[in-house]
């Protein structure tokens, strides 16, 4: 290895370190996360264009079929639990990440394993849901309404499914040992991600199951 080489090594390396900057992956997670924005803008404006020319939302077929309107006999359950716990997993999350912050390897794992947890449970309440909805006839092919929902929601799962992934590996990582209080890359970019998907959920929330109860 040349002179040269070895200073940009060393340059690259402290750089990793230095305060005030932004690593490459925090900037490519940040650049992945304004793409999603547009993509589930682009869902968010289909529902409510297809709401605003609906002549009922939801339309009259599926009343007392949704389990969370106020006709039927159960309202969102299992839904507001789950978004209870997907909220909770974003500051367990953080929990982790303000850990490996200070060098505290335990609080890093205890903070990841639990948000994995959590993500898990939150796509097993979201098949169980799904499940139910099913049983009373509101199907993905059962006009723009099922095809709206089962899109938004199905579109979201996948991302936490992505993200309980990313973050399993963060979590192997840092029981391996891999994260240090200067080198977390990884870690924060993670988590903004999963960040990212609470916010989304929250909107969701308020958009498929609080808005319709408004009367």
């Amino acid at each position: 290895m040349t002179a040269g080489s070895t200073a940009v090594v060393a340059h690259v390396e402290e750089g990793h370190a230095r305060e005030g900057g932004i690593s490459n992956v925090i900037l490519g997670m940040l650049l992945f996360i304004t793409s999603e924005i547009m993509f589930f803008a682009g869902l968010f404006a289909a529902y409510f264009s297809l709401r605003a020319a609906a002549p009922g939302w939801p339309p009259p077929e599926f009343e007392g079929k949704l389990l969370w309107l106020p006709s039927a006999e159960h309202v969102i359950p299992v839904v507001t639990i789950a978004t209870i716990l997907l909220v909770l997993s974003s500051w367990t999350c953080q929990v982790g990440v303000w850990g490996i912050r200070r060098g505290d390897h335990t609080a890093l794992v205890r903070g990841i394993g639990v948000t994995v947890v959590l993500g898990a449970i939150f796509l097993a309440m979201q098949l169980y849901d799904y499940t139910v909805l099913y049983s009373e006839e509101v199907r993905l092919d059962a006009g723009p309404f099922g095809t709206t929902y089962y899109t938004l929601t199905g579109f979201h799962g996948a991302h936490v499914l992505g993200g309980v992934i990313m973050l399993s590996v963060v979590l192997y990582r840092a029981m391996a040992g891999q994260f240090s209080k200067d080198h977390h890359d990884m870690v924060e970019a993670a988590s903004i991600y999963w960040h990212f998907v609470d916010i989304v959920w929250i909107l969701l929330f308020s958009t498929l199951y609080i808005i319709p109860n408004v009367r």
